[in-house]
């Protein structure tokens, strides 16, 4: 279930025919800055089926380039399913470009691990236990990086954006539509948000099928408030429990 969600979100940036720019000139390590921490519950229909954390990890250096450390949890499921997954992602400090990307899964006792190297400056990537290099698309994010990317797009009602950036070139374009301003209440709060629905190639939560929507704050951290989808037994939304700083965790360069 959670898999299917998390595959999915793979979809990234710069904007044709509406071209998308930064909001503004804020850095990175300002607009993320590390230890912060959203939490977020699982529901199908009335139930509570599991949690889901993104957090700021810390600032790294992936092949001496100055990078931030993401990461994207997802836990629970019923007495039928459990699901343990994780993506991890870093990202350039002053590029915005993915430089490593780790996809570790646990769903109903099947465990599915990926670990990929991306080269931005010359243009490939490396999967781990595949012998050749790929190519990638300029300026590259995973699937993880574009929950932060899209917090820096302008977002404005009414508009489409196709994005070129995904870091396997063969799932590109990413649609997506910004569909109208909204107030929800989630139990983080209530949040004035804006609406978007994306659209990926393929199968996953943000296919077309899917009816995929997101919700981001309307605010300068545009952080995501809930996002909901459809499954073949029913809709999943996900809603912001908390958004805290929990301080930053030591890391070794790589």
């Amino acid at each position: 279930m959670c898999y299917v969600w998390l595959t999915g979100v793979a979809w990234l940036l710069l904007a044709s025919p509406a071209r998308a720019q930064a909001r503004d000139t804020v850095s990175l390590p300002e607009r993320f800055p590390v230890g912060e921490t959203l939490l977020y519950d699982a529901r199908f229909g009335f139930f509570n089926i599991g949690q889901a954390a993104m957090r700021v990890v810390s600032q790294d250096t992936i092949r001496g380039i100055p990078t931030l450390h993401i990461e994207f949890l997802v836990q629970g499921g019923t007495y039928l399913v459990r699901i343990n997954d994780r993506m991890d992602s870093w990202i350039g400090l002053n590029d915005f470009a993915s430089r490593r990307f780790i996809q570790d899964y646990d769903e109903i006792g099947r465990k599915r691990y990926n670990a990929y190297e991306i080269y931005p400056d010359s243009g490939f990537y490396r999967q781990a236990g595949v012998d050749s290099a790929l190519a990638t698309s300029p300026d590259p994010l995973d699937d993880a990086a574009f929950f932060y990317f899209v917090r820096t797009v302008p977002l404005e009602v009414g508009k489409r954006y196709e994005f070129n950036r995904y870091f396997r070139p063969d799932r590109n374009p990413v649609v997506l539509d910004v569909l109208a301003r909204d107030t929800i209440d989630v139990p983080a709060g209530r949040f004035p948000t804006v609406l978007i629905q994306p659209t990926i190639k393929g199968r996953g939560v943000l296919a077309e099928a899917s009816e995929p929507r997101m919700w981001l704050s309307d605010d300068d951290r545009r952080i995501m408030v809930q996002l909901k989808s459809k499954f073949p037994f029913g809709v999943i939304t996900f809603r912001l429990r908390s958004a805290e700083h929990r301080g930053p965790q030591q890391r070794e360069e790589r």
